[in-house]
């Protein structure tokens, strides 16, 4: 069944929502307040990078199955459902900012004549969600008609169209029957394909998301103190991680050491549940959180370090390539990027950095500089780091980059290029959490 819905946010959540709504067969109006970016999807151009979106903007603005606007009458009584995909920034001390979020209630609320489903998208302290529907009802001419459901998001950016598309799960947190119908005609299609859901209340749909990425950032942390230990101690933490995963109460997903998590949402909402848990006097929660967030802010200075010891124990007045802007491969984030962070850390000390990332631009700003190619990165270079796993860097011959170089010296932030190929080339190459130095 075709049904309406409007989308409001189009950041990389909310066009990439839309249009995966779209390519469901249903007809999507999404929503922006910024004339530039709304005239530029209608075009089918997306404002960001994200792996596969492009297409699906273009084949669903051309068939009319997917529009933008700027205008909430265009879809207040229009749309069977609409969808909140809104972002929830940080605050200085570590909350989430639902300022976004009530905005626009309170711009779509009193446009509401008629009975509707709002859907919450966005990641938010547990408690937010019956907050917002009371707002919605008291300021909604439809009143009691509108019903909230929080159906929390799981995509990652660079690989957000997959996941849109082919969910693993669905989490549908509602208050009835007749929201989890509606809900289930929305995601008909990877229903039918067997996708897993899990209907639940509000609260638990809330705490999902943020349980989810903390519990990721805890692998993920925990992985890289090993490897800072077998850095000390003659070990090799790719073999240690690949043993950790064969057990099955384990797993090997998120066990890859490197240089931690980064992003705009990622860090954000374990903070945020941080703060929430402390409100909530569960300090055991919160104190684990922070300590997560030690280890994985310490691996960056770790890498920045490493590469200090490399250069002979000054950094001032060498170059440094750094390979890699975005805080991850598939994306032009660069929001909280663990190589920028590195980078940073580098030119206070003197260092002159140069930059290049295949889809990342950077906005200027003091310290390094960026560059168009791994070549102009790399020229003259004192020491390259690997800093983003993007596959173009994964292949680079190091022969080829060999002569361009002062020094052959690389480390691998990421732990992906093939440690053989480069010695044969000549090339030291140190690894985080390995302590053989090819």
């Amino acid at each position: 069944m075709t049904l309406r819905i409007s989308v409001i946010g189009t950041g990389y959540l909310g066009s990439t929502l839309a249009a995966g709504l779209a390519e469901f067969g249903h007809e999507v109006f999404g929503v922006d307040v910024v004339p530039e970016v709304v005239k530029k999807l209608n075009a089918g151009q997306p404002h960001i990078f994200e792996n596969g979106l492009e297409h699906l903007l273009e084949q669903h603005t051309r068939s009319g199955r997917l529009r933008f606007t700027l205008d909430y009458d265009d879809i207040a009584d229009w749309a069977d459902v609409h969808f909140l995909a809104l972002g929830t920034p940080e605050l200085p001390d570590g909350s989430a900012d639902l300022s976004q979020l009530h905005a626009t209630i309170d711009a779509l609320a009193p446009k509401l004549t008629k009975p509707a489903l709002v859907v919450g998208r966005s990641t938010v302290p547990v408690g937010t969600a019956p907050a917002l529907q009371e707002r919605l009802r008291r300021l909604a001419p439809a009143g009691d008609g509108i019903e909230l459901a929080w159906q929390p998001e799981f995509l990652r950016e660079g690989f957000a169209v997959g996941d849109t598309l082919r969910p693993d799960r669905l989490v549908f947190g509602v208050q009835s029957d007749h929201a989890l119908r509606l809900l289930e005609q929305v995601y008909a299609i990877p229903l039918s394909e067997e996708t897993p859901v899990i209907t639940c209340d509000l609260a638990t749909a809330e705490l999902i998301k943020q349980a989810a990425n903390t519990f990721l950032a805890t692998k993920i942390s925990f992985i890289n103190a090993m490897a800072q230990l077998c850095q000390v101690a003659g070990g090799d933490v790719t073999v240690l991680a690949d043993a950790l995963g064969l057990d099955a109460r384990i797993g090997r997903g998120h066990l890859s050491p490197g240089l931690g998590f980064g992003g705009g949402c990622f860090p954000k909402d374990i903070r945020a549940l941080a703060v929430r848990a402390d409100e909530l006097g569960v300090n055991v929660l919160s104190d684990l959180i922070k300590s997560v967030e030690v280890i994985n802010s310490a691996q960056r200075i770790e890498l920045a370090e490493l590469a200090i010891d490399q250069v002979g124990g000054d950094v001032a007045g060498k170059k440094v390539a750094v390979l890699g802007a975005a805080f991850k491969e598939g994306t032009d984030d660069t929001r909280d990027s663990p190589s920028l962070t590195v980078a940073d850390y580098l030119h206070d000390r003197g260092a002159f950095v140069e930059v290049y990332d295949p889809q990342a631009h950077l906005a200027p700003r003091d310290g390094f500089t960026q560059v168009g190619s791994v070549t102009e990165a790399v020229r003259d270079a004192d020491i390259v780091l690997h800093l983003t796993a993007w596959p173009e860097f994964r292949y680079l011959d190091p022969a080829e980059l060999a002569p361009l170089v002062k020094s052959k010296i690389i480390i691998d932030g990421r732990l992906k290029l093939h440690a053989p190929t480069w010695r044969d080339a000549g090339w030291k190459l140190v690894q985080i959490g390995r302590a053989a130095t090819l």
